[in-house]
């Protein structure tokens, strides 16, 4: 049974983990800190890594045109 909180807010996980060497992961862009803390994590602070995410990708993406 799913929480409230997880039904707001979903888990970025793609299936496709791959941590670099910064141990952010290659495929949702989480840190492993976020990664293992995502499910005790409050709203405001999914909604925080999410933001994070996006600017990581979107620097990885820069990187690697």
């Amino acid at each position: 049974m799913s929480s409230d909180s997880e039904a707001l807010i979903p888990c970025p996980c793609v299936r496709n983990c791959c941590l670099d060497d910064d141990d952010v992961c290659l495929g949702c862009f989480r840190n492993i800190d976020e990664i293992t803390g995502w499910n005790a994590s409050s709203d405001e602070e999914k909604q925080s890594i999410l933001e994070r995410c996006d600017m990581r990708r979107v620097r990885h993406s820069d990187l690697y045109k």
